[in-house]
């Protein structure tokens, strides 16, 4: 144990309330008006304008150390801190924090399997935090203390509504990890969410280094034990299309591939709630509607509008597009106690493509896997971050590109090894737009997605025609089973197929420009045929 963790030890033993009891966060994070309660029994808080979404200009990663030469510094979404500037703010924390009555100190891990879960506490003047991490993060078992990652684990510092006044940082909002001592500050931030994506970007991290691939995705569980895995970013449909009434949800955002098979890292779901109807999602729904006192549910909504009867509306988005409810994963009614499952049969790739020209579904060979496993070409979605008002184009390596701090080499090796040890089979699923761009065209209904889902998890999609999209060059079904033909070929859906042509023309001129970017590395010669091309 470094000094720095023994300070910060002393301060969580001297200080701290150890909560274990959820009923007590509940009933304390209400006592103390931080959280407000709902008419369905949940709790609810809003957080100020610029705390309402992901906020990548205030996230950093402390460089220097042994973890120089692994982070990819070339990547925009590495932002370096050096350690200096770190340590200032970290002081400052720590000092307010020492000098605070009690602090709330939650301990967890990251990792539902035991050999490789990674220890987490959290240290804060929040009892609300404290909820959101027992919801978010898995139990300490007995077995998890034998962890081959045992010594990485990560304390984290959460103080949303601090004023820093530190010389060497010129701003309030610091969201900072330092990977060679396990140490993450969140300062000036009240987006609960950046406590979660610190400990999955640490995870991240450490992970590859056991040879573990870590992945921004969701997973659920066939009958027979089949598993498929949901990659995608925030708002493509990880959550909504891994929550499966037929099939074990095993968690809905970020999973690791070992040779064992695969596993969650987190214990809770961080859910959107805009336009959420119980109709479309139930499962979702009825994860924080639940019966009972309200100190057993303790879900905690965040940023959705709320009447002052407690009544909410999440077809009003004044507020934000990105409200979100976090839960443990048990709310859910279906799910993989676990969070464990086998090799994936299926791996599926969401892309909300704005532009509106990809198909609802495509299924890629090995090497076009690998292509859009680099690129990950998606959408960022309305309130995800902080500047996002509109969908917006963009290419996220890995469906998650904030959150992987190593160069794109050790990502890729280790997925393509996997897809191809245990064949599995790759599907490209667009739950974007059809009929047109963002403004024209009309949000894939969910029903044709999860229809798709089906096919795809059944072998139904292996038993039908595909053509080959000359342009994008992967291959098309003419049919999938609850899907209309019409819809399976999108220049069909648009009103004027030439206008379709000259946008998805420009798409692929993206997608080679993009590749271009990874000119230099081994693998770009091996998928450059497959990349998309103009027509």
């Amino acid at each position: 144990m470094n000094e720095l963790h023994r300070r910060l030890d002393t301060l969580a033993n001297e200080k701290g309330l150890k909560e274990d009891s959820r009923e007590l966060l509940i009933i304390r994070s209400l006592a103390g008006q931080e959280l407000l309660l709902t008419q369905c029994g949940a709790l609810a808080r809003t957080a100020p304008d610029h705390s309402r979404g992901r906020n990548p200009k205030a996230t950093y990663i402390v460089s220097g150390g042994e973890s120089q030469e692994y982070i990819d510094w070339e990547s925009p979404t590495n932002n370096p801190m050096n350690r200096s500037t770190f340590d200032a703010v970290l002081e400052n924390m720590v000092r307010r924090l020492e000098s605070l009555r009690n602090v709330v100190v939650v301990d967890r891990m990251i990792g539902a399997e035991d050999e490789c879960a990674i220890p987490v506490r959290v240290i804060t003047n929040k009892t609300s935090v404290g909820l959101f991490a027992d919801n978010m993060f898995r139990k300490v078992t007995a077995e998890s203390c034998v962890s081959t990652l045992r010594n990485k684990r990560l304390v984290i510092l959460v103080l949303p509504d601090n004023e820093l006044h530190v010389p060497e940082f010129g701003g309030n909002m610091v969201i900072a990890t330092d990977m060679n001592r396990g140490v993450g500050v969140v300062s000036g931030c009240a987006y609960y969410g950046a406590i979660k994506k610190m400990a999955f970007t640490y995870a991240n991290y450490w992970l590859p280094h056991f040879g573990i691939l870590p992945m921004h995705c969701g997973a659920n569980m066939g009958k027979d034990g089949d598993t498929t895995l949901f990659l995608g970013l925030s708002g493509t449909g990880k959550t909504t299309l891994s929550t499966d009434v037929h099939r074990p949800i095993i968690g809905d955002d970020e999973h690791a591939w070992m040779e064992n098979g695969i596993f969650n890292l987190e214990g809770g779901c961080y859910a959107k709630l805009a336009h959420l109807s119980k109709e479309k999602e139930p499962g979702i729904w009825h994860a924080f509607h639940r019966s009972g006192s309200h100190t057993e549910n303790g879900a905690i909504i965040e940023n959705a509008k709320m009447d002052k009867n407690g009544v909410l509306d999440f077809a009003d988005t004044s507020l934000t597009e990105n409200a979100r409810v976090s839960f443990p994963l048990s709310h859910l009614g279906n799910v993989e106690q676990s969070g464990k499952g086998g090799h994936p049969n299926s791996v599926i790739f969401l892309t909300a493509d704005a532009n509106g020209v990809l198909p609802p579904v495509a299924k890629l060979n090995h090497d076009q896997a690998l292509l859009w496993f680099l690129l990950g070409y998606t959408s960022k979605l309305a309130g995800t971050e902080t500047d996002i008002t509109t969908p917006k184009s963009t290419f996220s390596r890995f469906f998650g590109a904030p959150f992987m701090p190593h160069s794109s080499k050790v990502y890729l090796d280790l997925f393509s090894k996997q897809i191809k040890e245990y064949k599995t089979q790759v599907y490209l699923v667009n739950t974007g737009w059809s009929g047109g761009p963002f403004g024209v065209g009309n949000r894939m209904d969910i029903a044709v997605s999860r229809a798709i889902i089906n096919a795809v998890v059944s072998g139904l999609l292996n038993e039908v025609e595909y053509r080959i999209d000359e342009r994008f060059k992967f291959s098309v079904p003419i049919t999938c089973p609850g899907v209309s033909e019409k819809v399976l070929d999108p220049r069909n859906t648009w009103d004027d197929p030439l206008v379709y042509d000259s946008v998805a023309n420009e798409l692929a001129d993206e997608f080679t420009h993009q590749l271009e970017t990874f000119s230099g590395q081994d693998i770009y010669s091996s998928i450059l045929a497959v990349c998309p091309s103009p027509c």
